[in-house]
């Protein structure tokens, strides 16, 4: 797969299918488009292309005190596109002076022009351009002019359910982990730094890997303890993740991002470090002691065991 984040970097190529999104989280919704898209590449011998945005256009849009929060970074986006076989992507620099490009003009001087096209992919409700108004009449009006095809994908709707990024950020913001897996078709995850803590994990026998997520928009799910997968490398462990402000031990309400990898002894300071959610375990709270503290930690590494070992996690 080739990422271009330059214009000027791509080969024209008439033969190209193309889809334009955001993708955040690369839902199930999305991953409609994406087979959709390589059934047309297949069927008719074509290059496959994503144009996607980075930063994510509300972001970019909207007051920062309400930014929106993000299912995926770039670097998670792209690590799903190059496993769904994808030829090429275009990252579109996502500026408030872009926003103002009208839909006809991206349409002709990006993919007509510059990209090539000859079948387009979009879901049903694809809007785009200045004031959203590049919808599927201006691009059926299009296609007639420069002979292209446009193909809309219908809303996949599994059970009859809807999928969104919004409703599985909703999802996850409750704490159910669990269903948001079910809407992405992956576990949500969180990837970032190993850094140095307080080392309280350590003192009460449960060392902690203390993550520095990889961007500040990324969605952060609800305060608790959750079961996880933990990816080094190409190793994977089990382990148990702690989101929340530790208060039988401090006073220190920043939230913290913490996780204990089951039979594990390494120094990882420094390392990448990628975390799957699997199950939400319990709430955060703050006991009397810290043996009930402790006693507390150790059923919820026994409850994790459990899943595991009844391969719910076991995937």
């Amino acid at each position: 797969m080739k990422i271009v984040k330059d214009l000027n970097e791509i080969v024209h190529n008439r033969n190209s299918a193309v889809t334009v999104g955001t993708f955040d989280g690369v839902h199930l919704g999305h991953r409609e488009i994406i087979r959709k898209l390589n059934a047309v590449k297949e069927s008719n011998d074509l290059r496959s292309v994503i144009v996607t945005f980075d930063p994510h256009p509300q972001i970019v849009l909207r007051n920062r005190d309400h930014d929106i929060k993000i299912l995926s970074t770039l670097k998670e986006k792209l690590e799903i596109f190059r496993e769904l076989n994808i030829d090429l992507v275009y990252v579109i620099n996502f500026t408030k002076e872009f926003s103002l490009t009208p839909a006809e003009r991206f349409y002709k001087d990006y993919l007509i022009d510059r990209i090539g096209l000859k079948d387009l992919i979009l879901g049903y409700d694809h809007m785009f351009g200045k004031n959203r108004e590049g919808n599927f009449k201006t691009l059926k009006e299009l296609s007639e002019n420069f002979d292209f095809t446009v193909d809309k994908v219908d809303e996949y709707k599994p059970g009859g359910e809807h999928i969104s990024s919004t409703v599985i950020r909703h999802l996850l913001e409750k704490g159910d982990v669990e269903k948001a897996s079910d809407l992405l078709g992956r576990y949500y995850s969180l990837e970032g730094k190993v850094v140095k803590g307080k080392k309280l994990g350590r003192e009460i026998g449960f060392p902690t890997a203390n993550i520095q997520v990889d961007d500040e928009f990324k969605l952060i799910p609800k305060t608790g303890i959750y079961a996880t997968e933990v990816i080094l490398g190409a190793d994977k462990f089990y382990g148990m993740m702690n989101i929340g402000t530790n208060p039988t031990v401090t006073d220190d309400e920043s939230i913290k991002i913490e996780v204990n990898i089951f039979d594990f002894d390494k120094d990882i300071y420094g390392e990448d470090i990628k975390v799957n959610l699997t199950d939400y375990i319990r709430e955060e709270k703050k006991f009397k002691s810290l043996e009930e503290l402790m006693e507390n930690i150790s059923g919820d590494k026994k409850k994790i065991l459990k899943l595991k070992n009844n391969s719910k996690i076991n995937q």
